[in-house]
């Protein structure tokens, strides 16, 4: 039996609700594992590895991390899975990180990205749920438009690079999140 991991990422806006739906999933399904970068990054510091050492001097300063221990700590995640299907939230979020990855998995066949799942909002709704009752705040309303702006501005891009290679998924998130999370299941145990 070929132990080939598959690989999904969820994209989406703040507000989308990609981490709760990727949970969800998980919860239901035993042989699910979800993973947020962040998650990852903090599990790698926990472990006191020398690469969890690395991230955490970045951490602790409030710098990013540099792409490529990102990349390693994702891969190497993804390969100590508990399963063989992966779904990351959050990632790629930017040009170079969907690029870097890509490259990665062009040298460890042992893991196959299958799809790419954008959770589609309208950015009102994304407001509200993100803001709530709040959205009159303008420093609430000023942290959301730049954590937007920095979601949309590549995205056309990524959108792009996925569906000339035929990974895209596109899912509404403007429904109830029973009906995102059972759509995004049908179509994960479809592929595996």
């Amino acid at each position: 039996m070929s132990n080939k991991k598959k690989l999904f990422l969820i994209i989406g806006a703040p507000g989308s609700g990609k981490t709760t739906d990727a949970e969800l999933i998980a919860k239901n399904n035993p042989h699910i594992t979800h993973y947020s970068t962040g998650d990852m990054l903090r599990a790698e510091v926990a472990s006191g590895s020398k690469r969890g050492k690395e991230i955490d001097k970045y951490i602790t300063k409030g710098a990013i991390v540099p792409i490529n221990i990102v990349i390693e700590t994702i891969i190497n995640a993804i390969k100590s899975s508990p399963t063989d299907t992966i779904i990351i939230d959050g990632y790629p979020r930017s040009i170079e990180q969907m690029l870097e990855l890509d490259k990665y998995l062009q040298e460890h066949k042992e893991i196959e990205l299958v799809s790419v799942i954008e959770v589609k909002v309208s950015e009102e709704t994304a407001r509200e749920r993100v803001l709530g009752r709040a959205r009159g705040a303008d420093d609430n309303n000023e942290v959301f438009d730049k954590r937007m702006h920095v979601y949309t501005e590549p995205l056309q891009q990524i959108r792009d690079f996925y569906t000339k290679k035929n990974m895209l998924k596109t899912i509404s998130g403007e429904e109830s999140i029973q009906t995102i999370v059972s759509e995004m299941e049908d179509f994960i145990q479809s592929k595996i």
